[in-house]
C-alpha cells in the first residue's frame, strides 16, 4: 500500500502574520501560571456548576480582591484606633502586653 502523504498549505501564506493573541486581553489584566490545591480549584468550580455557568478565574479573582480589600479596611481600622489612642501614651500598650502575658500563662 502506498503511504500518503498531506499537502502543504499552498493557497495560506503566513508571511504577514503576526505572533499573540487573535483577542487583545483587557487591560489591567496579566496572564499568569500559578499552582493552586486541587482543592481550591474543586471549590471554585463547584460554585460555577452550582451557579448554572460562568469562569472559576473570575470567582478566584474576584475572591482575591476581596481580601485585599477586607485587609487594606482593617489596616484602616487599626490605624484610626492606634491614633485615638495615642494621647494616652505608651502606658497603655504596656498594660496591654502584660495582661496577655499573664494569660498565656
Amino acid at each position: 500500500m502506498k503511504k500518503v502523504v498531506a499537502e502543504k498549505y499552498r493557497e495560506f501564506d503566513f508571511s504577514g502574520g503576526k505572533r499573540g493573541p487573535v483577542i487583545k486581553p483587557e487591560p489591567g489584566k496579566t496572564k499568569i501560571s500559578i499552582r493552586l490545591d486541587n482543592a481550591v480549584l474543586d471549590h471554585f468550580r463547584a460554585l460555577v456548576d452550582k451557579a448554572g455557568g460562568g469562569n472559576y478565574q473570575t470567582l478566584i479573582n474576584d475572591a482575591l480582591l476581596e481580601h485585599i480589600q477586607r485587609r487594606s479596611t482593617l489596616d484602616a481600622v487599626r490605624q484610626v484606633v492606634r491614633e485615638a489612642l495615642a494621647p494616652y501614651g505608651p502606658a497603655l500598650e504596656s498594660e496591654g502586653k502584660r495582661s496577655r502575658r499573664r494569660q498565656r500563662g
